[in-house]
């Protein structure tokens, strides 16, 4: 890749910053999804029938009351399918249709295609299945006692933990369960599939990954790669969910298109989806630590059990980040971290905003929050002594925290947010109110950027320039409303210094970007606009040889800004020099391409560099609790979040909050809930309660913190998408503030996650029968 010029390193702060480019698209509803293309008159809707045992055989089926449903026109079932079977994005595993036996509630064992989706769906539910059912594994406990995974387990080691726990003045050792989380993006899960006359298929996905569902109905329908071509335009959200289980709807729609030679829809509703689609895995969690008397970490030893469901899906790289992400912003000098891969008899947990980071960020945050009870210091003051910073730089798996940022930060939210004198007012506050509680935490986040697997850290992009000087860019990544697409016009607007109106991007298509990485690891605007960078400046490089020779000037005396060329002496518009070089027969396309340098993680080592660069953040929230009832109100945030030199300020901003407050729902109202059987008991919006507008604190504020990136990112910027989630773990940590409030911090009642305000009742009940004891215990001694 070209290296970038000198004059291209300012970033964009004196830019006039465009809004999203389907903003008034979205508002006004002239936004084309999926479900909004007009349907051909011979388009078929499909219907799954679903397995309700979570582990059994199957005995017998019968589908004749299925066929013969009026309107129904094609049912299929696993041996129907004329390529492979398994539609598993890495490893294997993950079937299209159901064979002989089911692993979990709501597998997919056949399909229906009729001239209406209710005609597919009531006519599913007339199957007839026979099951003998076996014994299932639900919860990852149970995996670990079993000893039941989807992968090996993986462990990361430094220092000596066992030695160094044996001489701490202090350990701690317990237990935390974290649940997972439903993606629950506003369109769901849908794709249509339609055959050519060549015998291929045209796919229009709702998916992050849209090379893997090209690769992926190729198998299942038994073609090349090259006879099946995937659009997409936009997704109504993504957030992981649409990684990898959208190729599952792209491929039934593909077997059913090319069996009956006409147009195919799969649109999943709502509440299918959320009984056939994987959710961010839950994870059990032990730890050990060991710390001197002022709180410094000396060890720590860690066990994480991911719930990965009945296959791996994604699941080595989300634990693989759990582990990576275990001591967020903290420098642990002796470690053992282990990642097991948990089997279950439930739906295949997948991709979700952050990966397994999260989980891993989350016990980073328990222990200080456990260390900080015991020694009976401010739980900042304990984040603050154990901040990666000089002298203590390098994580547990070897790679140096090379930016020396994070103390810096959490230093400046910490004064702007007055953080000092309301912990003063608050005490003050929980001493005299006794029914009412206020909690207070400041709590950062350092994650990782680039895919843990170094194949996916690659990027291609594809840029024409036509005649009249409007620009055409096409590249892997797609949009769910991030605003990928708009940065990356800015991004080629800037480096050919032209206007940003001059700029289009198109759909996401494979066959204008061949085998492109899912947009997903916050990595999209790093790969696809240094791809996007790299073939502008190949035009513009093309453009500068022609000015040379044609016009006689020096390389310094071309320059292409806010519109104009100049030319030594001379000057014109873009257009015209645009024109003028086609005239000539220059070359006005080119392809771009990067990958990501320095990564690399030996795994059998379990040291390396698997990330280019650090995002860092941080965020203080403050809640009030009432301890009758287990009901808080976050009353105000403050949020300082590190995106580098921000290719667009308003874009980040509004990513940041709008995963502060998914990440919130994650720990707070979003639980998800399966009976003894293995049957998900959340599976609408009237029992899976995401946050609304009421629950955004009307105190809410967040800054840019102003520092570029060190690495040699698109214009120094930073990834934005998922660290931000992570700094919704300020609000848990606040209600446990509050909870411990009770008790006057002498003990640090367990919270579950998410804290619930049943949750929070008896976080609540466990800290007012510590006072109880404790009075009782001095009253005896008395």
């Amino acid at each position: 890749m070209r290296k970038l010029p000198s004059d291209l390193v300012t970033g964009f702060k004196n830019d006039k910053l465009p809004m999203h480019e389907s903003a008034m698209k979205h508002v006004t509803g002239q936004a084309v999804y999926i479900d909004d293309m007009p349907e051909w008159p011979n388009e078929l809707h499909v219907a799954t029938g679903k397995s309700t045992e979570a582990h059994a055989d199957i005995v017998s089926i019968n589908l004749d009351k299925v066929k013969a449903y009026p309107g129904v026109v094609d049912v299929i079932v696993q041996s129907d399918i004329p390529g492979e079977v398994d539609v598993s994005p890495v490893l294997s595993g993950d079937l299209l249709l159901a064979g002989d036996f089911v692993h979990h509630i709501g597998q997919a064992i056949f399909a229906v295609a009729a001239t209406s989706f209710r005609a597919a769906k009531q006519a599913a539910e007339l199957a007839e299945v026979t099951y003998a059912p076996r014994e299932a594994t639900l919860h990852p406990k149970e995996s670990l006692a079993r000893q039941e995974f989807v992968l090996p387990t993986h462990t990361i080691c430094c220092g000596d933990p066992k030695v160094a726990m044996a001489k701490a003045a202090h350990t701690i050792k317990s237990d935390i369960y974290i649940k997972g989380q439903e993606h629950f993006y506003l369109e769901g899960q849908i794709s249509v599939a339609t055959p050519n006359e060549d015998g291929g298929v045209v796919v229009y996905a709702s998916s992050q990954h849209p090379a893997e569902v090209q690769k992926l109905v190729a198998k299942v329908l038994g073609l090349s790669v090259a006879q099946v071509l995937v659009e997409t335009r936009r997704m109504g959200g993504g957030f992981g969910g649409k990684e990898s289980q959208a190729a599952t709807l792209s491929c039934m729609a593909a077997v059913l298109a090319a069996r009956n030679g006409c147009p195919v829809k799969y649109r999943m509703p709502r509440q299918d989806d959320m009984v056939q689609t994987g959710k961010r895995h839950d994870f059990w969690n032990r730890y050990e630590v060991g710390f001197s008397k002022e709180g410094e970490i000396l060890s720590a030893e860690y066990d994480m059990v991911g719930k990965c469901g009945c296959t791996a899906d994604l699941s080595d790289g989300v634990v693989d980040r759990a582990m990576f992400h275990a001591d967020n912003a903290y420098f642990l000098p002796n470690a053992r971290i282990s990642g097991y891969r948990g089997k279950t008899h439930t739906v295949s947990n997948t991709a979700f905003r952050g990966f397994g980071g999260p989980k891993g960020v989350l016990l980073a945050e328990t222990v200080i929050e456990e260390i900080a009870c015991t020694v009976g210091k401010d739980a900042l003051d304990i984040r603050k002594l154990n901040c990666y910073q000089e002298g203590k730089s390098k994580t547990p798996y070897g790679q140096e925290v090379e930016e020396n940022v994070l103390l810096t930060l959490i230093e400046e939210l910490e004064d702007s947010s007055d953080y000092r004198a309301r912990r003063n007012g608050i005490n003050a506050f929980n001493k005299q109110s006794p029914f009412l509680k206020k909690g207070l935490a400041l709590t950062p986040v350092k994650f990782g950027i680039s895919f843990t697997s170094k194949h996916l850290n690659q990027g291609g992009a594809l840029v024409h320039v036509y005649t009249d000087g409007s620009v055409h860019i096409s590249h892997g990544g797609t949009e769910m409303g991030q605003g990928l697409y708009t940065k990356v016009a800015q991004i080629v607007a800037k480096t050919f210094g032209i206007d940003y109106q001059r700029v289009n991007v198109s759909s996401t298509r494979t066959d204008k970007v061949p085998n492109a990485s899912p947009t997903a690891a916050s990595a999209g605007t790093d790969l696809n606009g240094m791809a996007a960078l790299d073939a502008v400046n190949t035009i513009k490089g093309r453009l500068q040889e022609f000015a040379m020779e044609h016009y006689g000037i020096r390389a310094d005396e071309f320059a292409i800004e806010n519109d104009q060329v100049q030319l030594g002496t001379e000057a014109m518009s873009f257009p015209e020099f645009i024109k003028l070089a086609y005239m000539n027969r220059v070359s006005l396309s080119s392809t771009g391409f990067y990958k990501t340098p320095k990564i690399g993680y030996d795994r059998k080592a379990a040291k390396g560099r698997p990330f280019l660069y650090f995002s860092n953040g941080a965020a203080v929230s403050e809640v009030i609790v009432d301890t009758f009832t287990g009901e808080y109100k976050v009353t105000q945030v403050d949020i300082l979040h590190d995106v580098g030199d921000s290719i667009n300020a308003d874009i980040d901003i509004g990513q940041i909050e709008g995963a502060f407050v998914q990440g919130m729902g994650w720990l707070t109202s979003e639980e998800l809930s399966w009976d003894e059987k293995g049957r998900i008991t959340t599976n609408s919006p009237a029992n899976y309660k995401i946050p609304t507008s009421a629950d955004v604190p009307e105190k809410f504020t967040v800054k840019l913190f102003d520092r570029a990136n060190s690495e040699e990112s698109v214009y120094r910027s930073k990834a934005v998408g998922e660290p931000p989630l992570m700094l919704g773990i300020s609000v848990w940590c606040a209600l446990k503030d509050a909870c411990a409030a009770v008790c006057d911090h002498q003990f640090s009642p367990p919270l579950a996650v998410p804290a619930t305000p049943e949750a929070v009742f008896y976080s609540l009940q466990a800290a007012q029968a510590f006072s109880a004891k404790q009075k009782q215990n001095r009253e005896a001694e008395v």
